[in-house]
């Protein structure tokens, strides 16, 4: 007896209790709902883990192309397991349609994650929050305030000017940095689109600017900011050891869990003065309703109450970081892919650029009444959001009934994930679907979508829960573009073909940076700082 207590260290006895508990979920399981069809499950899965160590072996494949390849196996459904937990994989648009209209209200829901409890208040960022009463009331609050097509249109005014300036300050640069030979300058693409989408998104709910000739801090606390937000969307793309067995969460395995506190540790004290300051600046005299940012509109509209347990300042700055989350980094991420697919296909940057000189000229910078006008350029974004959707795979899901999907049995507590990616790369859908062909938006796909309503393309989701953002998001990204190709001539830096390696976090970065080459190509006076 001794000697088998001496080895039942605490790693030893947890891995022995998830055993037992793993073993009764079987069991229980099988008596349960042995008799009933369910989607196939991927061969390989190991005791206890689940086909956690497969997923790890494939770390050189990214996750959406893994499941890709296991969807050409086993049809559009599959399950895997991830320790106790049943992940159901979607990989179909019919699947998907089923899923979002029919089965919608009982997989609105999301599971409790390790990341999603500690970087988001314990779910109370709307987006992450299970499905119930607050994230009713959270979404129409947010989207009515800051979301709204009405209220975008009445911003972008204000979004043009960001741009505009951003531009500017651009020229600036390529100005002190050009080859006097070539008049062409070398600049980090993938950075400048991460600081002004944030700077533009930061505007509108804080009411500050982080970066170029308006900061308000010094740029080592801007550059702090911005990491500190590229990591949480890391972070919050990682599974951990706590997910597939919580007995375990205790060892945290690789440090993950204690890495999500740091971050959201330091997150939490930048929004928390950005949010103090504004409760300082209330008490000394309200600000008229026309210069109210996002965090003021908020602070008014919960007016100090609880909501289903979350005190009002938590629910502010809840809400506040995952607005800017979701403004600054899906919509940087598409930019930067969609300058990356434009340098690899030169026949389509040169058709874009032909209507932007017919539809503009080069005597003044792009406001947003033109963007309607640029058909094209809407079909490279399109192309875009379909070949690299800003989250391949869909933030997960939890199925809160039994259900039927596809034919087959669905169990309450499994949770789902779109695999948006092999979706829209679907050979039966789109042709020739790992070629850049925007044309197809313009001829074969011409009314095909963006916002949910079409089920074959659906970068920003589908259902009740799809993202609520998606007029924002679009308005921004084609501003920039237009802005950002009708100002400069573009190259690539190097002879060698662009890097197209993706690092999959909670969205689809690219791994390395995007230096190109740029000059101006508009009349000097557009360019002038007034």
């Amino acid at each position: 007896m001794d000697i088998v207590l001496n080895c039942l260290n605490p790693t030893a006895i947890g891995l022995l209790l998830s055993l037992i508990f793993f073993c009764f979920f079987l069991y229980r399981s099988k008596l349960v709902h042995g008799s009933a069809r369910e989607p196939p499950t991927v061969a390989g899965a190991w005791p206890i883990l689940g086909h956690l160590p497969l997923l790890m072996r494939n770390s050189q494949v990214t996750l959406h192309k893994a499941f890709g390849a296991i969807a050409d196996k086993y049809g559009p459904l599959f399950t895997i397991k991830l320790g106790a937990k049943r992940v159901l994989v979607l990989n179909n648009w019919e699947m998907a349609k089923e899923c979002y209209t029919k089965n919608d209200k009982v997989v609105s829901s999301r599971p409790k994650l390790v990341a999603f409890e500690t970087m988001t208040y314990n779910q109370a960022m709307f987006g992450l929050a299970p499905y119930g009463s607050y994230w009713r009331q959270l979404r129409k609050i947010t989207t009515l305030e800051i979301l709204s097509n009405r209220r975008v249109e009445l911003l972008s005014h204000v979004m043009v000017s960001d741009i505009q300036t951003s531009i500017k300050e651009l020229f600036d640069v390529w100005s002190s940095k050009k080859n006097g030979s070539s008049g062409y300058a070398v600049v980090d693409m993938k950075e400048w689109f991460s600081q002004t989408t944030f700077n533009m998104t930061l505007g509108i709910i804080v009411g500050k600017k982080y970066f170029g000739s308006r900061a308000v801090v010094e740029e080592k606390e801007a550059q702090r900011c911005l990491k500190a937000l590229e990591e949480f969307m890391h972070l919050m793309g990682l599974s951990t050891v706590g997910d597939a067995i919580p007995l375990l969460r205790w060892f945290d395995f690789g440090g993950y869990e204690k890495a999500m506190k740091k971050n959201a540790k330091e997150l939490d004290k930048i929004v928390g003065e950005w949010l103090e300051e504004h409760h300082r600046n209330r008490a000394l005299g309200e600000k008229a309703e026309r210069d109210q940012d996002f965090i003021d509109v908020m602070i008014s509209v919960i007016n100090g109450e609880t909501i289903d347990g979350f005190d009002a300042d938590t629910i502010i700055k809840a809400s506040v970081l995952g607005q800017i989350l979701g403004g600054t980094d899906t919509s940087s991420v598409t930019l930067t892919w969609g300058v990356c697919l434009l340098l690899k296909n030169p026949h389509i940057l040169k058709k874009v650029k032909e209507e932007l000189d017919t539809q503009i000229g080069k005597e003044r910078l792009i406001n947003e009444s033109d963007i309607n006008k640029l058909v094209y350029l809407q079909a490279i974004v399109k192309e875009t959001l379909r070949l690299y959707p800003p989250g391949p795979l869909s933030a997960p899901r939890e199925f809160t009934e039994d259900c039927t999907l596809g034919g087959y049995h669905v169990r309450k507590g499994t949770q789902l994930i779109t695999n948006l990616w092999k979706i829209q790369t679907d050979a039966s859908i789109w042709p020739n679907p790992l070629e850049f062909k925007p044309e197809r938006f313009l001829t074969t796909h011409k009314e095909v979508d963006v916002r949910g309503h079409h089920f074959e393309l659906l970068p920003f989701g589908g259902g009740r829960r799809i993202c609520p953002g998606i007029y924002f998001g679009l308005q921004t990204v084609h501003l920039i573009l237009a802005n950002f190709l009708h100002s400069f001539e573009i190259l690539n830096a190097s002879n060698d073909p662009i890097d197209m390696s993706e690092n999959l976090g909670f969205t689809n970065t690219k791994v390395t940076p995007l230096e190109i080459l740029i000059k101006p190509c508009l009349s000097p006076h557009c360019y002038e700082i007034k």
